[in-house]
């Protein structure tokens, strides 16, 4: 039977009258992805700040390895590797001194840190820049540094805040691999994007949060298959072209529809027959369309099943 590693009961968190969590629950096994999917403002990094200790919750509980989070039981914070979302690198220490720096406070010896910090700045791109100052690194260098201080402990579960915001697409891919080879060494991983590609690839389970509240969890498979018999409508007109495409075809669909600046989406069980009514429609409107694309759902067509909305419009 597969090990519960972290349950999340009933949790909620308020700021100044403001419900940033509410009634999450959840529990991430043994050796898995499980990907927090959501856009800014979601609740997602509120959430993983208590999962990881940093806060409290207003009501509920959180349990790591059988520790409750919520009285920040310091054997739990030693199996724990968390990336916040701020990088928590000194600029003023290099690359190495900063995973040296957080391997003391660990306790770990010293020629076992700096075997450790090698190798992690070798696995994350910076060997070659293991001896300059942080000051002097891009913010896709700090990003990949702060990934290495999250692991300095050799956690057991690791907590990952948006691991590869900033990052450009070929290092973003390269970290995937990286925390696709950590699950491979039995790690169970946490993690929250507003990237639905990465949650897709990475994720043996996704939760989807939209406003403090998780609305759904299964399988990134499962999730597409959800929405049954639908497809996806895609429209790119004239960037130049400022209208309101949501108005104009929002009667057209079933399920949901949405637009992001020229482009506009559309959930429908039959693509066929609306294809030629959706650019007759445009053409009337003196719109000229440059794409229509139809598609299968990804987890953002489920997202916006869900919500009304794109992960990219909160």
């Amino acid at each position: 039977m597969t090990k519960e590693v972290i349950r999340v009961i009933d949790l909620s968190k308020e700021y100044n009258g403001t419900i940033a969590v509410r009634d999450v629950n959840f529990n991430v096994y043994e050796n898995e992805i499980f990907s927090l999917l959501g856009p800014n403002g979601a609740g997602k990094t509120t959430l993983l700040n208590i999962i990881a200790g940093v806060i409290h919750p207003t009501k509920g509980k959180v349990f790591i390895k059988d520790y409750d989070m919520t009285k920040a039981s310091l054997e739990a914070r030693r199996r724990i590797g968390f990336l916040p979302q701020e990088v928590p690198a000194y600029d003023y220490l290099t690359g190495e001194e900063n995973l040296l720096f957080y391997a003391g406070l660990y306790g770990i010896p010293c020629n076992e840190a700096k075997r450790r910090a090698k190798e992690l700045l070798e696995i994350v791109g910076l060997g070659n820049v293991a001896k300059r100052k942080v000051k002097t690194y891009s913010g896709g260098m700090k990003r990949r540094l702060a990934l290495a201080i999250a692991l300095i402990n050799d956690p057991e579960v690791i907590i990952l805040d948006e691991p590869t915001t900033g990052l450009d697409p070929g290092i973003r891919r390269s970290i995937w691999e990286f925390i696709q080879s950590l699950k491979k060494k039995s790690k169970t991983i946490l993690l929250s994007t507003h990237y639905m590609e990465e949650a897709d690839v990475l994720s043996d389970r996704v939760a989807i949060m939209h406003q403090g509240k998780i609305l759904v969890i299964d399988s990134p498979e499962a999730l597409k298959k959800s929405l049954g018999p639908y497809s996806v409508i895609e429209i790119e007109v004239q960037p130049r072209i400022k209208v309101n495409l949501k108005s104009i075809l929002e009667d057209l669909s079933e399920a949901g529809i949405s637009q992001y600046d020229n482009t506009c989406k559309l959930l429908v069980k039959d693509p066929d027959p609306l294809v030629p009514i959706i650019a007759e429609r445009l053409v009337k409107h003196g719109i000229r369309i440059t794409r229509i694309h139809v598609s299968e759902p990804t987890l953002e067509d489920v997202f916006l099943k869900l919500t009304g909305r794109r992960l990219e419009e909160e």
